[in-house]
């Protein structure tokens, strides 16, 4: 149930709606209700949401908000987003409570997957 003033939903850009389901299904194991020809909705994530069409990318550089990812096994991930057309685009690096990395999806908009295990 939604709770009020609580983050319920996200909306991404994507250039691509078929390319973007194909990757976060393939990698995470999300499920997608389509909306039209421009919106897709997506769930199993552990936060719902939705990508809907644009030319733009989400991106830290453009001060975008940084949606990260948890996994108890980094490199193992990291091998997955290869595998599936995602682009490393920081390497795995320590910081205060474990390690990450940052990766791009096969549309450009950047994520981070962090892990609290060695």
């Amino acid at each position: 149930m939604p709770q009020n003033g609580k983050i319920n939903y996200v909306e991404l850009p994507a250039k691509d709606l078929s390319e973007i389901k194909e990757f976060f299904t393939e990698v995470f194991d999300w499920s997608f209700e389509d909306f039209g020809p421009e919106y897709c909705a997506f769930s199993n994530a552990g936060l719902d949401g939705g990508f809907y069409q644009s030319d733009l990318v989400s991106s830290t550089k453009n001060g975008a908000a940084l949606i990260v990812f948890y996994t108890q096994e980094l490199t193992l991930m990291e091998d997955k987003i290869k595998k599936a057309g995602g682009i490393i685009i920081k390497a795995i690096f320590s910081f205060p409570g474990g390690k990450r990395f940052h990766f791009s999806d096969p549309n450009g908009n950047e994520y981070a997957i962090w892990s609290d295990k060695a």
